[in-house]
């Protein structure tokens, strides 16, 4: 018996359903560390804020407090990444996008979100799709503890319908578009959208 066989033995062990398991996936209870550069380290978030911005009729910069602020819930949800791991049940906190939609007001020109973190990397999202997604979030905690630098603090793009990648790391700027814009990783040899049920890994 291979490894994606005996690992969806002990999926069903375990009483967890085969149809939460995306093609080519198999199940992993580590979360790796998987991300191109150096991870950013702050002594403090005092000159840290996000920046949103584009087609949206508040412009706004937030700092961390302020973020926080806009009100912070707990989603409990399963994650995907492109390397053919999946991690189910994994528990975020964080400020869900629709409130962030609140706060900037869209204008109906917007289609895209392009979402750009330390050193320049970027990740793209139909808005759509965001909007649609109840569990997208900018995510400060996860475990119920502040996220840690290896996975994005102090803050997380999380989108869990979309490959991993996707779901970027030391977000600074969330900017609204007219067009798409592929980001980092989809400008070297990643899928543009990213459905893990459709196996959208590369392009």
């Amino acid at each position: 018996m291979g490894f994606f066989d005996r690992n969806r033995v002990e999926m069903e062990r375990r009483g967890i359903g085969l149809s939460r398991l995306p093609p080519g996936q198999y199940m992993t209870d580590r979360f790796p560390v998987l991300h191109a550069g150096e991870v950013p380290r702050y002594r403090d978030l005092n000159s840290w804020d996000l920046e949103i911005l584009g087609e949206v009729e508040l412009p706004v910069k937030l700092s961390y407090s302020e973020l926080r602020g806009v009100g912070v819930v707990e989603r409990t949800t399963d994650i995907h990444c492109v390397t053919k791991w999946s991690k189910f049940d994994t528990i975020w906190g964080g400020v869900p996008m629709s409130r962030i939609f609140e706060v900037a007001k869209p204008l109906p020109s917007a289609t895209h979100l392009i979402v750009w973190s330390e050193y320049g990397f970027s990740t793209n999202v139909a808005l759509a799709e965001v909007a649609s997604d109840s569990d997208a979030m900018l995510a400060l905690e996860y475990g119920g503890k502040v996220l840690e630098p290896d996975h994005g603090y102090p803050v997380r793009f999380l989108m869990p319908s979309l490959y991993f990648w996707k779901s970027a790391k030391w977000v600074r700027r969330l900017e609204f578009t007219r067009s798409d814009q592929p980001g980092f990783w989809e400008r070297n040899g990643y899928h543009n959208h990213g459905n893990p049920w459709k196996e959208e890994r590369y392009s």
